[in-house]
């Protein structure tokens, strides 16, 4: 065994020094909504097994209103209104098949990720009633891609845009859009206003997609950072393919998938300080690393990732450092938490976790001239970069998981959780916390220090008032979905190291830091209440 990978297994061990002396945190939880069934239930399989394909929330930035909208795979996009948890569809994305949503493209029904990703909104969204959604296409669906307003008469199609997709390598199987919404009247429960399309990104596969869209929280109107956009991008698959043409998507500075991008959505700001993309749809900012290396996008902020499927910012309180983190679902052997730094190369398809990426997609200790080839095109260039490795990480065996959910730091009323990064794994329904002056220390271009990861319990109160502590949220969701008709003997999906059933959780908070747990195989939003430590 090498000795990057003991160092890692060692962050994970429970019997790790560090983690006996770091307190014991369980987490109160408690059921908060039933969410909608999916549209066609089938336990044998991967996706159609999952009571709820809920996958994300955020909520309406200002002055509380008490709305959530939260986003659902298979397309519609809905508020919740947290005083009466009143549940109403805002726009339906799901137009497929004679469907009565907006695009008749759409592609829901497999893959991990596939349907209507996310929502974000606008940092100005109370006074220009911006938005930002990201959905997937299947492009050889034989129907327009313009959206119908047939079912949403208040949706103004006129003078919609299709932009090209940008050029990738390899054949395009999927499409990721990112559109600015225009609301009218913010304080409808459906909408009305405009749309338009911004960026359109071909993916080989219908799995890592364009993730999550950000804001840097820091910005004020005037800042350079006004408006700029941070879009997660994923790999679409390539970087796992055995043929070199795909394999080094994420490495090429020649497409954008695997990367973190950074634009300004509108058009009117930033003029002075940045140009008109290519498509004339959003502005590339002039401080962007690549904007000046011939042939590559430059729209790249860092790139070399799998899937960065969850994007979270912390600042420090003293100075107010932005640090922007991702989530970044791994391959076959790690998983893995990244602070992202312009320019940086983070390794994936040469790199997973703080290893050697073999071309069987097996690990093995990094080589001793640790730097990797700069890529434009198909063949390697003569530039060399080393490449910046995750600050938490933790393996695909007993005691970690397969496939990392979304995390942020922790900022609320809960003593207990103050100052914490919290996050979970998708598959095995286990939550941990790391602290995160650790994490910005680990951040030392050292590919063997890596912060401490702690695992949380859970004490979970049923409907029926008993209270019981786990290790995880698998037993919880497991029980709730027998409970809500799931009729296979165990969850849907699968995954390393729990075999056949997988929770399928995300970790999400709204604007007052209260957190909640989406689990999509029994289709239930929890609330955490409170937390101990001891």
């Amino acid at each position: 065994m090498s000795l990057l990978r003991m160092v890692a297994l060692g962050c994970i061990a429970s019997t790790a020094c560090a983690q006996q002396a770091a307190p014991t945190i369980t987490l109160q939880l408690r059921d908060y909504l039933t969410l909608p069934s999916a549209e066609k239930l089938d336990p044998t399989t991967q996706q159609q097994g999952e009571l709820s394909r809920v996958n994300f929330l955020r909520e309406e930035p200002g002055p509380d209103r008490g709305r959530i909208f939260l986003s659902n795979l298979n397309g519609p996009l809905y508020i919740l209104d947290k005083k009466t948890k009143e549940l109403t569809t805002y726009l339906d994305f799901n137009g497929r098949d004679g469907r009565k949503g907006i695009f008749h493209r759409l592609n829901f029904a497999t893959g991990y990720q596939s349907g209507l990703i996310t929502v974000q909104f606008d940092p100005d969204y109370r006074h220009n009633g911006k938005f930002y959604t990201i959905h997937m296409e299947d492009p050889k669906v034989d129907a327009s891609a313009v959206p119908d307003n047939t079912s949403v008469p208040g949706l103004n199609v006129t003078g919609y845009q299709v932009t090209a997709p940008v050029r990738t390598s390899g054949p395009a199987e999927r499409e990721c859009v990112l559109i600015e919404w225009t609301d009218t009247n913010t304080a409808d429960k459906t909408f009305q206003g405009t749309a338009r399309e911004v960026l359109r990104i071909p993916y080989l596969g219908h799995i890592h997609p364009m993730g999550d869209i950000t804001f840097n929280p820091t910005a004020r109107r005037g800042d350079p950072e006004w408006h700029v956009m941070y879009v997660s991008s994923g790999d679409g698959g390539s970087g796992e393919t055995l043929k070199p043409i795909t394999r080094n998507n994420p490495q090429r500075l020649d497409t954008m998938v695997g990367k973190i991008l950074r634009i300004i959505p509108d058009l009117t700001e930033q003029t002075k300080t940045s140009k008109l993309s290519p498509n004339g749809r959003y502005r590339i900012p002039d401080d962007n690393p690549f904007v000046n290396t011939a042939g590559a996008y430059g729209e790249i902020w860092a790139y070399g990732l799998r899937n960065p499927h969850r994007l979270t910012w912390y600042v420090d309180p003293h100075g107010r450092k932005p640090y922007l983190i991702t989530n970044v679902i791994g391959l076959a052997t790690w998983e893995t938490v990244d602070i992202i730094h312009k320019g940086a190369n983070y390794g994936y398809s040469e790199r997973e976790g703080n290893e050697h990426l073999k071309a069987n997609n097996r690990t093995e200790p990094i080589p001793a001239d640790d730097r990797i080839p700069v890529r434009i095109g198909d063949e390697p260039g003569a530039e060399m970069v080393k490449p910046t490795y995750p600050v938490l990480l933790y393996p695909h065996k007993e005691g970690g998981g397969d496939a990392i959910s979304s995390g942020f730091v922790y900022e609320g009323k809960i003593a207990a959780l103050r100052g914490k990064f919290l996050f979970g794994d998708i598959t095995t329904g286990r939550i941990w916390w790391a602290d995160i002056h650790e994490m910005i220390a680990a951040d030392d271009g050292n590919p063997a220090t890596m912060a401490t990861m702690h695992p949380i319990q859970i004490e979970y109160t049923d409907p029926q008032g008993k209270s019981q502590t786990y290790p995880n949220l698998a037993p919880i969701v497991t029980a709730a979905y027998h409970a809500r008709g799931g009729v296979a003997p165990y969850m849907p999906g699968y995954g390393t190291p729990v075999g056949k059933g997988r929770a399928d959780i995300r970790l999400v908070m709204d604007n007052a830091q209260n957190i909640y747990i989406i689990s999509k195989s029994d289709g239930m939003l929890r609330a955490v209440t409170g937390a101990s430590e001891k």
